[in-house]
């Protein structure tokens, strides 16, 4: 009972966070890119889609810098605590948004959803503390819903915001901090006592000297880099662009793209569920599920709409069982690294390759947008061989 418990509150945590992070998406282009009047939106002078573009960026920013740090900083101040304090941290963060909202303060604006960034990328510190109290089969069951909630937070956010705006645009971010803080409240009562630690470093200290990128000095772990850039370069340029294909060649307006988005995450939860009942982890399976992605991510390129439609909601199975079955691997086989720098180094790449992809995507997008998910069915192929071979290796 006390594991089901830990479970529901880490997963609880990470779901909150997530929304938080999507919430701004159905938000911030009507703001920005139409009629809108005050100082957040002409913040000295500039184009309001050029301040948009910065609003939308700073997030993510801040997640990549969390992802990296928050991971390696649990192994030494225990997860409990930065799980805890992030989700505070978190919590704080939306508030200031609001704030920043109702005083048009694009500075403030952009310095809370900064620091919002930085406390979302506590995901690695939920993953390694399930990866620390459960073993085996409960192990890959707790990750896998930890993905299923990570996958409805994307869909809870845009849904809440689209839902509450109506009420006042501040609305879904106070909603989103009392929620957050309600959460954090249960995951005090419930989350086990972090463990002695010997005398625990200063976090700057750790923050340069143990962040997870530190961890490419391991031959066997810069192979694992590789295979998880390729791939999350797959994944990301799929996210990212598929909404676009299905303006181009679906015809869809919005509302089209968020139930075909919603039918594809209702698909990513189901097949956590079913990554949760497979039992042991092989990496053999994990180069399964990314040659899968790449045949239904190809499947957009000749531009059908039928079949493009149904490889899109289709490609939530391997995605979801792909996520599930690195990390469970990750955390057996290279856990003596610390479980918060494995899970931060994994979120790291995904940040990583969101960059590159929306930097070098863009570009691609420009001659056609088939053309970039052709580039994400080439890199998750490339990245199956490449899990094969390494798992032959080893």
């Amino acid at each position: 009972m006390k594991r089901h418990l830990l479970t529901l509150s880490v997963v609880s945590l990470s779901f909150l966070s997530t929304v938080g992070a999507a919430l701004p998406y159905p938000i911030l282009p009507p703001l920005f890119a139409g009629d809108g009047q005050g100082a957040l939106v002409h913040f000295l002078g500039l184009p309001p889609k050029l301040l948009f573009g910065i609003a939308v960026a700073i997030n993510p920013l801040g997640l990549l810098l969390g992802s990296a740090v928050l991971g390696p900083l649990s192994d030494s101040h225990g997860r409990r605590r930065i799980l805890l304090l992030t989700a505070l941290a978190c919590a704080v963060g939306h508030a200031l948004t609001a704030l920043g909202l109702r005083m048009e303060s694009y500075p403030l604006f952009v310095l809370a959803r900064f620091g919002a960034g930085l406390a979302e990328g506590n995901t690695p510190v939920a993953r390694a503390l399930l990866a620390d109290r459960l073993q085996g089969d409960e192990r890959v069951r707790g990750l896998a819903w930890l993905n299923s909630a990570t996958y409805m937070g994307w869909l809870a956010g845009p849904l809440l915001a689209g839902l509450t705006v109506g009420l006042g645009l501040t609305v879904p971010f106070w909603l989103a901090a009392a929620a957050l803080l309600a959460s954090s409240v249960l995951a005090r009562l419930v989350l086990p006592t972090d463990d002695a630690v010997p005398r625990a470093q200063a976090w700057w200290r750790i923050a340069r000297e143990r962040h997870a990128l530190r961890l490419l000095s391991e031959p066997q772990l810069r192979a694992l880099v590789v295979v998880q850039l390729l791939l999350t370069l797959g994944l990301t340029a799929f996210y990212e662009f598929y909404p676009l294909w299905l303006v181009e060649y679906a015809g869809m307006a919005a509302a089209g793209i968020a139930w075909t988005t919603a039918a594809m995450c209702a698909v990513m939860t189901l097949s956590s569920s079913l990554a949760a009942r497979m039992g042991a982890v092989r990496l053999g399976r994990a180069a399964f599920a990314a040659l899968a992605c790449g045949v239904f991510f190809a499947c957009l390129v000749p531009g059908a709409r039928t079949l493009g439609i149904v490889a899109l909601v289709a490609a939530g199975m391997p995605i979801s069982l792909y996520n599930t079955f690195i990390q469970a691997f990750c955390a057996e086989r290279f856990g003596h690294h610390g479980q918060g720098a494995i899970m931060g180094l994994l979120s790291t790449i995904f940040c990583v390759a969101n960059v590159i992809v929306a930097l070098a995507g863009s570009l691609l997008a420009l001659l056609d947008t088939r053309l970039v998910l052709l580039a994400a069915a080439a890199f998750a192929v490339v990245s199956a061989a490449k899990l094969r071979r390494w798992n032959r290796a080893h």
